[in-house]
């Protein structure tokens, strides 16, 4: 059975590169040109990634990350037209797992995709652990993916949870940014800090 792939972004030409570069790499693919398409897409069918991208018409991705958010933990592969840094901040701290600035190289963004759906597929399918992960009120359910606090549960994003569970399954050890980064994104550290501490410090608020 293929991952299936939804790309939502208003640039027809895009759309089509990237459907069949998608393809190519074995991978169902549907798209939509705008935000409102995608999340109706979303509420019929069950994907594996949404690439979206953040500047589109009358409702723009960040809008589309949110309202994703609400009820689903899918990978989400951010794209942008601008190398404004706030916008990948936003991003990240809505729930996006990864982003690229355009323009981008087809090798580097299948890549991604490549990394962010092994990574959602295994740990949905195949838990290193069957076992709950208990710290007092806190409680991880691989099996499941599933994160409680005091009996409710916490929504977290795949990357999100990556990183809470590899932190806890290795208490009182003190980890590097890099040994974090190749742990949890399995790919070699590119010195991107900002993409780290944003994801703890979303976990921490949560």
């Amino acid at each position: 059975m293929k991952n299936n792939i939804l790309i939502i972004d208003d640039d027809v030409e895009l759309c089509r590169l990237l459907n069949r570069c998608m393809e190519n790499e074995g991978y169902e693919v549907s798209v939509a040109h705008n935000g409102v398409e995608g999340l109706e897409s979303l509420s019929h069918n069950e994907f594996h990634l949404v690439i979206l991208d953040i500047m589109m018409p009358e409702m723009d991705g960040i809008s589309v990350l949110t309202h994703i958010r609400k009820t689903k933990n899918i990978p989400i592969l951010m794209l942008s037209a601008k190398g404004d840094e706030m916008d990948k901040v936003v991003g990240l701290r809505l729930g996006a797992d990864d982003y690229i600035t355009k323009p981008f190289s087809l090798s580097e963004l299948t890549a991604r995709v490549h990394s962010l759906i092994r990574r959602y597929m295994v740990l949905g399918a195949s838990p290193r652990d069957p076992d709950s992960v208990v710290f007092g009120d806190l409680a991880i359910y691989p099996v499941y993916m599933r994160v409680a606090y005091k009996g409710e549960d916490i929504v977290l994003t795949g990357k999100e949870y990556d990183l809470l569970y590899f932190l806890a399954t290795n208490p009182g050890q003190v980890f590097t940014k890099k040994q974090i980064y190749r742990n949890v994104w399995q790919d070699e550290y590119s010195y991107d800090d900002n993409n780290i501490m944003v994801h703890i410090r979303r976990l921490r608020k949560k």
